[in-house]
């Protein structure tokens, strides 16, 4: 993913620097980074792919919306109560509440960290744009992240096995990196700018129906109806949260 920034870099032709105000902002969303990635394999090890896109792109910006309320006292819309009580409801199917033990048990406890953690990763991205350009930040996270987790790593004996792989995992890998991560950030950043973010992020409901179509046809993981249902409550929650309330001029 570092590597695959150089590109977009040139592209952008700015200036690459990294002052002490920003450098605050990156170093944290390194560090969750990390946490997100570790809790996304792991819940993708024990659980579904289908499943985990759903909870944790719908659950995001719920959490963002919560923790943004509760740190800095927001005072909440009409729309936005609706959206929380549409979102806990959809929770529960999704998580599958009705089975506390169940829920401890399975992997959607790592998709709901992953969310959880993500809404701080969108805070702190959120503050930073008024000290780094959104591509440099996105370049230092992948550095930082990319130097930590190798001195994590570097005495395991199987570090090396990853050059053994065949083609199915480097495709895998290449895709995640290049197109999943660099040239998606890239392209979501250039919309935000032509299209405002409140358009852009729309699509971002778009995101678990082709989740759950892909894994589905690639992965042959069957069709949960509780992932179905919640899943559809929830995106419905994640819209009356971000409606802009509009108010007539008389």
């Amino acid at each position: 993913m570092s590597l695959s920034f150089i590109p977009v870099l040139y592209y952008f032709k700015l200036p690459l620097k990294l002052d002490w105000h920003s450098l605050k902002y990156v170093l944290g969303s390194s560090i969750l980074n990390i946490g997100f990635m570790v809790s996304a394999f792991y819940g993708i090890k024990y659980g579904y792919a289908g499943a985990g896109s759903v909870i944790i792109t719908t659950f995001s910006p719920i959490m963002t919306f919560l923790l943004v309320a509760i740190l800095f006292k927001k005072q909440l819309s009409t729309n936005q109560y609706v959206g929380l009580i549409l979102g806990i409801i959809g929770g529960y199917i999704l998580l599958q509440l009705n089975d506390f033990a169940l829920f401890l048990n399975s992997s959607n406890l790592y998709f709901l960290l992953c969310a959880t953690i993500w809404a701080g990763v969108t805070i702190l991205s959120q503050h930073s744009q008024k000290h780094i350009h959104p591509v440099h930040y996105s370049f230092f996270i992948s550095l930082i992240a990319t130097v930590v987790t190798f001195f994590y790593a570097k005495n395991d004996t199987q570090l090396l096995d990853v050059f053994s792989q065949g083609t199915a995992f480097w495709i895998a890998m290449i895709y995640l990196a290049v197109f999943g991560q660099t040239i998606a950030t890239t392209i979501f950043f250039v919309a935000s700018g032509k299209l405002g973010s409140q358009k852009t992020s729309s699509f971002m409901f778009l995101v678990p129906l082709f989740a759950l179509l892909s894994a589905w046809l690639i992965l042959n993981e069957p069709m949960q109806l509780h992932i179905l249902i919640g899943g559809a409550i929830s995106m419905v929650a994640v819209y009356f949260i971000n409606k802009a309330t509009h108010t007539r001029t008389h």
